[in-house]
């Protein structure tokens, strides 16, 4: 019990990130290649693994496979941890005996994943900070400065204005009632987050991300590299186009993307060609897309199309997120300027009235 315990707790602290995968893909496809068995593969990677939580998940996968499980549906066990896309790679490695080239593939595709999440996170990281200071400074001044005044503005007997009185109520509200806005705070963030794993919650939420000014492009160009990716993969091990969509569907996390290509999917079986049926979702799809998923069914090459179009996007969304700072730089100094001068404004309306009445 207290074993698993600390399990829990060191699965909570550490979770398994995209580079223990990564590892753990790059590494068992070279000793797959190398000619080393995967019972031996798996038991030497279970012992190089230090993230806790992967480690006993390749633990539960080695004991299977040493039963005579299949790799593939071993891993389909944890489909937290292994993608579907995952899953059907690995298992159309296995039929084909081509294991280590799908390791490749797979690896390389979560090289990807990484690589575009470590963009993403990096380009936030100032617009987060800027968001940040500008709350730090202004409760700063709620908890710390405003108080001070407020004695000196009470004992002065004078008839404050309105902004200064707005401030005042939320200085006192911040100081005297801190830990219900603390409550508050952490039922709304429960709220929130229920939410949005409800249908109309992904709903609203993936429509209002794909409809913001600079922030939709991104999502828009973000959905395609992923599908792009995922699609060519999994065409590539020759497992069949309806099911690849439908897989990538499951892989997909925008709700409205999910709909499009189980669409699709639906359409494939009654003999539709791809690129028809996404001619009526434009906005997702911009004409480029369509047109390059045309030539590759015509041609035979849609996974290479594919592959081609991810790479586009992917570098597409690269150059954006290194000019997103730049970008959002004026409108962020701006924001901040404006809520630290509306604050200071307040404070300084009625010293400049006491000053007055001074003199």
């Amino acid at each position: 019990m207290p074993n698993n315990i600390l399990i829990k707790i060191n699965s909570a602290l550490n979770p398994i990130k995209l580079t223990d995968k990564l590892f753990f893909t790059k590494n068992l496809r070279l000793m797959i290649k190398s000619g080393v068995s995967l019972n031996e593969a798996l038991e030497s990677l279970t012992m190089q693994i230090d993230n806790i939580k992967f480690k006993h998940i390749l633990q539960e996968i080695k004991t299977r496979v040493q039963k005579g499980e299949a790799f593939s549906l071993a891993l389909s066990n944890f489909p937290k941890v292994f993608s579907e896309v995952f899953v059907n790679m690995i298992k159309a490695g296995e039929e084909s005996g081509k294991l280590d080239e799908i390791l490749e593939t797979l690896a390389d595709q979560i090289y990807k994943e990484h690589d575009l999440k470590s963009k993403v996170k990096g380009a936030m990281a100032y617009p987060i900070f800027i968001f940040t200071a500008m709350i730090a400074i202004t409760g700063g001044l709620l908890v710390f400065v405003v108080p001070k005044l407020t004695a000196m503005f009470s004992e002065s007997g004078m008839k404050l204005p309105l902004p200064t009185k707005i401030l005042i109520a939320f200085s006192n509200m911040l100081v005297h009632y801190f830990y219900l806005i603390i409550i508050l705070g952490i039922v709304l963030a429960a709220l929130f987050i229920k939410f949005k794993k409800t249908i109309l919650g992904k709903e609203i939420l993936h429509k209002t991300c794909l409809c913001l000014p600079i922030f939709g492009k991104m999502a828009v160009k973000l959905n395609l590299a992923r599908m792009s990716r995922s699609l060519s993969s999994l065409l590539k091990t020759d497992i069949p186009v309806v099911n690849s969509f439908l897989i990538t569907a499951g892989v997909i996390r925008n709700i409205y993307y999910q709909q499009v290509l189980k669409e699709v999917a639906q359409a494939l079986k009654q003999g539709a060609n791809i690129h028809e049926s996404l001619i009526q979702h434009r906005r997702l799809f911009p004409q480029t897309v369509i047109q390059m998923i045309a030539v590759g069914e015509e041609t035979g090459t849609l996974d290479k199309i594919l592959e081609e179009a991810a790479l586009f996007y992917e570098e597409d969304l690269n150059n954006i997120l290194k000019n997103l700072p730049s970008l959002l730089e004026p409108i962020l100094i701006l924001f901040l300027g404006a809520t630290v001068g509306a604050v200071a404004l307040a404070i300084m309306m009625p010293i400049f009235s006491l000053s007055e009445t001074v003199s």
